[in-house]
């Protein structure tokens, strides 16, 4: 198993020469971040330590901010913990909040607020507040997100808290809300049923007068052997699912095994291997790479570790691989992702999942080429941290990678995505680890924002920010 993990990573990681990677011109800028604004969403918002991480800056949260005709949202809980929902003109430095009738449950950083927009009647969809239990959805009215500058922002805006989605029960152990706009207005959530190490993921959509369960499309079964033992229970975590511009649905992830044995030891993780899979009829089939059919939405056959040409990075569970690290499509519609891991130079086997991370943790570029050869680069910053990195792609296909504490470097298309280097090293900031990532924004105005929280100790709450970038022109 380590000798066929360590070739297929090395064949991967095999670098494109400039130029064929990317989609730049020869007259195409080159990455560049120029700071344009720092706004505070709450001075004081509730801060605890939870699973090495926030609740309000979880960067698997989909979307914590957002973008969506000209004003900018954001979601975070108080230090009373109350959830909130904030906007602002772009570029404005105000925000108007508002609550939206709950209340944070349990100290558990899962327990996120994530956002949607459905195009096809304007309404803004929250559901917040679960870790393989209840959930919590909130709707707007219809024609909010299409009319802000004429609709007043209140609570009467937002109808009350729901258990289900306007009826729809889907799971008592619902975890990892993430909403995605489809091409045709749409709304699709994408949840986990059931429990890490033995979960499966599905989806529902809103069409603009009801929600539907279209149901599972992971399978937890079938039997993943190591070097070191098997394990035949398991979950698919999500490094995201998004729409690229052709309404192609992308999704990389990683494989969790319940089962510790399949470890070299058992101060380390059991997350194996990146693979991918994409959708070209709104998530109802799912292909491999090589186009193949391997699982279907709410039928028998779904996406399980024994199916065949899955993995595009293949690596064991001994090193500390990153689930939920981050993904983006460039303006070809090819994906691009972000992993991290412990490599093996620093040894063969972590034994502190954190520590080892913190001290010798790296994050690697994962792009798919326009020859469709898949290609890996590592970026040469150590991580410092055991948290995750979020990935955007500029108008120029330009690569920026949001480290922990908001680093950003990033890589140009020109270059293969070969040369990273370091554009802002978080001076100023103070931020905790992690953050939140305007994956919308950029497409609208050419600026990058990130959503932070200022280190704080204990319960202590602190200070939750917007930082602006401006991104090439």
């Amino acid at each position: 198993m380590k000798r066929r993990t360590l070739l297929a990573t090395a064949l991967l990681s095999s670098v494109a020469a400039p130029g064929i990677a990317g989609t730049a011109r020869a007259a195409d800028p080159g990455p560049s971040v120029t700071q344009t604004g720092n706004t505070t969403l709450d001075a004081q918002a509730i801060f605890f330590v939870s699973y090495d991480g926030l609740v309000n800056n979880n960067s698997f949260q989909k979307n914590g901010l957002l973008t969506y005709k000209g004003y900018q949202y954001a979601v975070w809980y108080t230090a009373d913990r109350n959830a909130v929902v904030g906007r602002r003109v772009l570029g404005s430095g105000t925000w108007s909040t508002v609550k939206v009738g709950h209340t944070l449950r349990y100290n558990d950083s899962h327990n996120v607020i994530s956002m949607g927009v459905s195009k096809v009647d304007g309404r803004l969809h929250l559901n917040m507040d679960s870790h393989s239990d209840g959930f919590t959805y909130v709707k707007s009215v219809a024609g909010l997100m299409d009319n802000p500058a004429g609709l007043s922002w209140t609570t009467s805006r937002f109808g009350a808290p729901q258990s289900t989605l306007d009826g729809l029960a889907l799971t008592s152990q619902f975890t990892y809300p993430q909403f995605i706009s489809t091409p045709d207005g749409k709304l699709q959530l994408s949840y986990r049923v059931a429990v890490s190490g033995n979960g499966r993921n599905a989806l529902a959509e809103y069409d603009g007068t009801s929600w539907t369960n279209l149901g599972e499309w992971t399978s937890s079964t079938g039997t993943y052997t190591s070097e070191h033992g098997s394990s035949t229970v398991r979950n698919m975590y999500l490094h995201g699912i998004d729409y690229d511009r052709n309404g192609r649905l992308h999704s990389f992830f990683t494989w969790r095994e319940q089962n510790g044995a399949v470890m070299c030891n058992g101060g380390g993780i059991t997350n194996h291997d990146t693979g991918y899979v994409y959708s070209d009829d709104r998530g109802r089939t799912w292909r491999n790479n090589a186009g193949t059919v391997v699982g279907t939405t709410g039928g028998s056959d779904k996406v399980a570790v024994t199916d065949g040409g899955l993995v595009i990075d293949a690596i064991n569970p001994d090193h500390s691989l990153m689930n939920q690290e981050s993904q983006f499509t460039d303006s070809a519609g090819r994906p691009h992702a972000i992993i991290s891991y412990v490599p093996g130079r620093f040894g063969q086997c972590t034994t502190n999942y954190v520590a080892d991370r913190t001290a010798n943790g790296r994050a690697f570029h994962v792009r798919k080429t326009a020859t469709g050869t898949w290609r890996k680069t590592e970026i040469p910053v150590a991580l410092n941290s055991s948290q995750r990195t979020k990935l955007v792609l500029d108008k120029y296909d330009n690569a920026y990678a949001i480290l922990p504490f908001g680093r950003i470097v990033a890589a140009s298309a020109a270059s293969g995505h070969t040369d990273w280097t370091t554009l802002f090293d978080g001076s100023g900031l103070n931020a905790f680890g992690e953050v939140v990532v305007d994956e919308t924004r950029i497409a609208q105005d050419g600026v990058l924002s990130v959503l932070y929280q200022v280190k704080s100790s204990g319960t202590t709450p602190s200070a939750l920010h917007v930082v602006d970038f401006k991104l090439p022109a």
